[in-house]
């Protein structure tokens, strides 16, 4: 019994075949989850107008999304941490839920309120940043492997949901379709969180905490607060761009000419590119560290927003949708990463879902911005420069960052009160 036991796991670590039916149950409770914002995306001009012809209402409604969820990550990951995330992300499925049937049945301002707060707040609030936090605590030499699968969750759903939203859309209508996905959340999500996601080996919390950085230890030879906070502002600058495609591409698919069916299929290729893309991102950070991935991964994703400037033909489009994909998959889980390499373990409760309300801040901003730009202007080349702008300001932060992590030879030589 002994031998299997230690079989089970490599020599030294916490990770067993439990670790990975972790993973993949919290990779399977946050591919349906994700869903929910996608319903705005793929119904972006009916739904606009329904609700006055302005993109920007829709748009803001798939911003709140990622905003609640920012906010909501911040209460709801100290939730987790006393009550477990088993009942965090039962709650989230549940809210998701029934956010989706009042606004299947409401104007603007239900559907704000429903995605921002009860889809947001409560429901992916009380699934992403918590899963996050836990899946790091299965795992302590793969874990940026592991990260990297479980956050592909909102890829998959990405891929998975949209070519199915668009003919129900087409043919039921936005409201019927999002009554059904709301059972579909319900169904799906909470016996899986109830079932799976058991309570992680407190053993590995203990053994981080005295091999891993020690409480007001300098990070990059920077204060905590200063690395926290240059690490959570280049989350925000990098999640703008990002959000962009994700909740526009149909729609600017369709301005050129291109069927929505085609432009889903478009935003299903991105995201299935980046869920692929996304464990090549997570193999390669487990090899140089979370900084340094998100250095290279923030430079394709300029690369692939630069291109969407020049580029309106279709398979032009598909090809660099595919690009963008690969190139923005790596951030977040490798700036996740970076806050377990650099903080205590103990911290990480509080420090994700920190950073993680930065990121989801940009990407509601992103969302946001790309509607109202497109309102002023009548297009969306604009939207697209100023999400490379602020793409380029990331990756002087990062470099800055990566170029510290290089030069330091005492890595945490001083202490912080």
């Amino acid at each position: 019994m002994g031998r299997h036991a230690s079989s089970s796991a490599l020599p030294g670590s916490i990770e067993t075949g439990a670790s990975w039916v972790a993973a993949v149950a919290a990779l399977a409770v946050m591919s349906v989850a994700f869903g929910a914002p996608y319903v705005t995306v793929v119904a972006l001009k009916p739904m606009a107008a329904d609700m006055g012809g302005e993109r920007s209402v829709p748009a803001m409604a798939y911003s709140l999304a990622w905003l609640g969820t920012a906010f909501g990550g911040m209460v709801m990951g100290r939730i987790a941490d006393r009550i477990g995330v088993r009942w965090t992300a039962v709650f989230g499925g549940l809210m998701i839920g029934i956010g989706l049937v009042l606004t299947s049945r409401g104007g603007a301002w239900t559907l704000y309120l429903s995605y921002g707060l009860l889809i947001g707040v409560f429901g992916l609030g009380g699934i992403n940043a918590p899963v996050y936090v836990y899946v790091s605590r299965w795992f302590d030499r793969r874990r940026g492997t592991a990260l990297a699968l479980i956050s592909s969750g909102s890829y998959v759903a990405g891929a998975l949901w949209p070519p199915l939203f668009a003919p129900l859309i087409e043919d039921w209508g936005w409201r019927t379709t999002m009554l059904a996905f709301a059972a579909v959340e319900v169904v799906l999500v909470v016996p899986v969180a109830a079932v799976f996601l058991k309570p992680p080996p407190t053993a590995n919390d203990a053994a981080a905490a005295a091999t891993g950085p020690k409480p007001g230890m300098t990070a990059l030879g920077l204060s905590p607060a200063w690395a926290q906070t240059l690490l959570s502002a280049a989350s925000f600058l990098c999640c703008v761009p990002m959000a962009m495609p994700q909740g526009h591409l149909v729609a600017f698919c369709s301005d050129l000419g291109i069927t929505p069916t085609i432009g889903a299929t478009m935003l299903s290729v991105l995201l299935g590119t980046a869920f692929f893309s996304r464990q090549f991102w997570g193999y390669v950070s487990d090899r140089i560290g979370g900084i340094n991935t998100v250095l290279a991964s923030s430079a394709c994703q300029a690369a692939a927003i630069a291109a969407l400037l020049v580029t309106q033909d279709e398979v032009g489009l598909f090809t660099v949708a595919a690009a963008f994909g690969f190139g923005f998959s790596g951030l977040i889980p490798a700036y996740v990463l970076a806050i377990r390499e650099l903080f205590p373990v103990r911290e990480a409760p509080w420090r994700v879902p920190t950073l993680m309300l930065c990121s989801g801040s940009g990407m509601a901003f992103g969302g946001w911005l790309a509607g109202a730009l497109y309102d002023h202007f009548g297009f969306y080349e604009a939207a697209f420069a100023a999400g490379l702008l602020a793409n380029i300001a990331n990756l002087v932060i990062v470099g800055f960052l990566a170029t510290r992590g290089r030069r330091r030879s005492s890595p945490r030589a001083m202490v912080y009160p």
